[in-house]
């Protein structure tokens, strides 16, 4: 079975297809083809609170590119999710109206929570050990999902107006700044053992440039090394020397504070890095959603 999750964050739309394998009642998820368009959405909607005309443009060519190629896989389901740089946008219903009138594809648009619980979706918690307990830290373009997970279960999830292209162009309120700190803080006091969880393109970037095999977690010390090697270069050294794309050797640095800055607070020395995000929890959810009605049919 083949899923699809559309993602239109506030750096880059995605288009994921998803495997999914059913073995003795239980669901392997496999991930298959991912698209990645940086189209910045967030350049206009966090700078003018209004996407422009091209850019709006491009993301409903997208769209229908993306619908063609769901066509093209037989997909079970699909789901098309946008996130902050939308929310932010006095024009965004009217481009979401505009795509399903395009297209035919019809686009959720999260709140912080909804997104939050979406990337929660993803069962991260069944890889956990259930004697510990995780800061899950999902780090966007425009906004960061923070969730505090114990025994399995979610003790406190907030969404946070802190992301990287918002940074990238000072558009972080300093009371947003402190609030995300002061959550932190207050949240995990006397928490122990805690680990961090990170996901996000970022410190999945992160994780891969640090050459780590044998683990899959970064030290606070490593992403620090990490952030201080990253600032001596250029932005065009980022690019050419580094190898990163233009679209993440900007946003990469302001990444790495926002979650320094939240292990720092909640006293975390490491991060596990699954590689995980929004599509694979919009992914889980389009499975569960299948599998009650398949269910309610055989009853």
């Amino acid at each position: 079975m083949i899923f699809a999750a559309i993602d239109i964050g506030s750096n880059a739309v995605r288009l994921l297809f998803c495997h999914v394998h059913e073995q003795k009642g239980k669901a392997i998820f496999k991930k298959g083809e991912l698209i990645r368009l940086p189209i910045r959405l967030g350049d206009d909607s966090f700078l003018k609170k209004e996407i422009s005309a091209p850019k709006a443009e491009k993301l409903v060519t997208a769209m229908r590119g993306f619908k063609e190629l769901i066509k093209v896989f037989d997909v079970i389901a699909y789901k098309a999710c946008a996130t902050s740089a939308m929310r932010d946008a006095v024009n965004g219903s009217e481009i979401i109206e505009r795509i399903k009138k395009e297209t035919g594809i019809e686009v959720e648009l999260l709140d912080g929570k909804t997104e939050a619980d979406t990337i929660f979706s993803n069962h991260v918690e069944e890889m956990l050990d259930l004697k510990q307990a995780y800061l899950y830290i999902d780090v966007g373009g425009g906004s960061t999902e923070l969730t505090l997970i114990s025994a399995g279960k979610v003790l406190a999830s907030k969404s946070f107006n802190v992301g990287t292209i918002r940074m990238l162009y000072d558009r972080v309120e300093k009371e947003e700044w402190e609030n995300y700190k002061q959550w932190i803080k207050k949240n995990t006091a006397g928490i122990k053992p805690l680990s961090a969880i990170g996901s996000g393109g970022n410190i999945n970037k992160l994780y891969k440039m640090s050459g780590k095999k044998e683990s899959k977690h970064l030290s606070y010390e490593k992403i620090k090394d990490m952030h201080d090697m990253l600032s001596s270069y250029t932005y065009e050294e980022r690019i050419t020397v580094l190898g990163l794309n233009p679209d993440r050797a900007d946003v990469i640095i302001p990444a790495t504070k926002i979650f320094l800055t939240a292990m720092k607070h909640a006293d975390i020395d490491k991060i596990i890095v699954p590689q995980i995000g929004l599509s694979d929890g919009i992914v889980h959810l389009l499975y569960e959603e299948y599998k009650k009605k398949v269910n309610v049919l055989s009853s």
